[in-house]
């Protein structure tokens, strides 16, 4: 699946994800590809990701909100 984190300033990370896990407001949650469609609030914490080649990155974010659709996860982050 494709990911993207994107800042006002900047695009943090754009390419390919296996696992993205990620802040949300009511708990932490992980996407993997073909997950359902959604959207939802991001409080401060971490965004992890798993790349193909195995890495694992992780982002500190303040807040943002994440959208998935169709292998898709744009992740706004401030």
């Amino acid at each position: 699946m494709t990911l993207e984190i994107i800042s006002p300033s900047e695009i943090l990370f754009k390419g390919e994800a296996d696992s993205v896990t990620l802040p949300g407001a009511l708990g932490s949650f992980t996407v993997l590809k073909n997950h359902a469609s959604l959207i939802s609030v991001l409080n401060a914490g971490s965004v992890v990701y798993r790349t193909p080649a195995g890495e694992e990155i992780s982002v500190d974010i303040k807040g943002g909100l994440v959208d998935v659709d169709n292998n898709i996860v744009s992740v706004c982050v401030y």
